[in-house]
């Protein structure tokens, strides 16, 4: 893609999708994404990951572009999604004598993604392994569960760069101009989240190095102030929260649950809260929520009762937090049923199975429209958040 520049000789070779809807098939993505390859340009020539077969054509004539005239000795596969390894078998035929560089759990996984026999062109890294390629060296880190087993990241040790794999990526293509912490902490929850205690292992291992540049399969390169981004990925992995607020995170059949959370909000903000955020979770990006459930340090979850359980939108954001590894924060409840509450009773008993999550009392009960009665407990509730 033009405008793009990592160096003299390191090379960006990644392309913009802006057709793409769902990322996954699930998280919205308003403002597209991006694949990023990189090429190293040395006496001998690396191409970093390949990109998705959506734009596979794209792809390969930039990189012929940057080329040339000269063929790649080595492609490094840092790891098999099918965004990022989605042209592996097509930039494999055009340069026959390339080898594939990757780890053993790379090469046993590959099969199921190309109908190729790479036998005799692999190159297997393990931990710490280098590969020189003249005045540039590549070291290899083994990154498991970041966010797939055969996942590894390299370090090139002329340059000081680090080629960070799905650590360090971001929804919204290169030419987007937006924060990068928005984007960069919902890609990191609903997609990463799950494997904080493994992401806490890379950041060890690349605290040990020099690094002045992280180039990441997705989102812009990052040169300055790298002490931010590690910064966060540090508070990320840890599941500490990054700010103090309250998240209300609401389930309403018709409306008077999500009435019951803004006289809620309103209150807490009287209470002097610091930071309030309300969220409908029949209608906003569950993503987004997720995000913010994991960004602030306490939440409370109102929600209308549904054949004998919760409201379904309820449910799946209970299971996404679950799936996630929510923990470390403080949750207030409140429930709305007409005639059998038990709301409350469901997502009570799926905080229960989360780590460390510490849910205050009252839990407050409303039968289906908030009374001025109702405003006492529902202070209480706020107060009891904020202590």
């Amino acid at each position: 893609m033009s405008g793009v520049n990592v160096s003299e000789h390191i090379r960006y070779v990644g392309v913009n999708d802006k057709e793409i809807d769902l990322f996954e098939s699930q998280y919205v993505v308003p403002n597209g994404v991006s694949y990023n390859s990189y090429l190293i340009l040395d006496e001998e020539i690396a191409i970093m990951d390949t990109v998705d077969a959506r734009k596979t054509e794209e792809w390969l004539a930039g990189v012929e572009a940057e080329l040339q005239g000269r063929t790649p000795d080595y492609l490094v596969i840092s790891h098999l999604e099918p965004d990022h390894s989605g042209s592996i078998e097509a930039v494999a035929k055009k340069y026959p004598n390339m080898k594939l560089v990757g780890n053993a759990k790379t090469f046993s996984m590959l099969p199921q993604f190309t109908s190729l026999n790479f036998e005799e062109r692999k190159v297997i890294v393990a931990e710490g392994a280098t590969l020189s390629l003249g005045t540039h060296t590549l070291q290899f880190f083994m990154a498991p569960m970041v966010h797939w087993p055969e996942v590894m990241v390299e370090y090139e040790q002329t340059e000081k760069v680090l080629f960070s794999a799905d650590a360090f990526g971001k929804f919204g293509t290169l030419d987007t101009d937006e924060d990068w912490a928005c984007e960069a902490r919902r890609y990191y929850f609903n997609i990463v989240g799950k494997y904080g205690a493994m992401v806490s292992t890379l950041l060890k291992k690349a605290s040990a190095l020099d690094i002045q540049m992280i180039c990441p399969l997705h989102g812009p390169i990052l040169k300055e102030n790298l002490e931010y981004y590690i910064g966060k990925y540090q508070v990320w992995s840890s599941y500490e929260p990054e700010d103090k607020g309250v998240l209300i995170a609401y389930a309403s059949i018709h409306g008077n649950t999500g009435k019951a959370a803004e006289a809620l909000a309103e209150i807490l903000r009287e209470q002097g809260a610091d930071k309030v955020v309300v969220s409908d979770l029949a209608r906003e990006d569950m993503a987004e929520v997720l995000e913010d459930a994991f960004r602030y340090d306490r939440m409370i979850l109102a929600a209308s009762s549904y054949d004998g359980g919760v409201f379904p939108c309820m449910e799946s954001f209970l299971n996404h937090l679950k799936a996630k590894a929510y923990q470390n924060r403080i949750v207030g409840i409140l429930e709305n049923g007409s005639w059998a509450p038990s709301a409350g009773r469901v997502m009570k008993a799926a905080l229960e199975g989360m780590k460390n999550i510490t849910i205050v009392e009252p839990m407050v009960t409303i039968k289906s429209t908030m009374k001025p009665e109702d405003r006492k407990n529902i202070e209480a509730l706020a107060k009891a958040i904020l202590q």
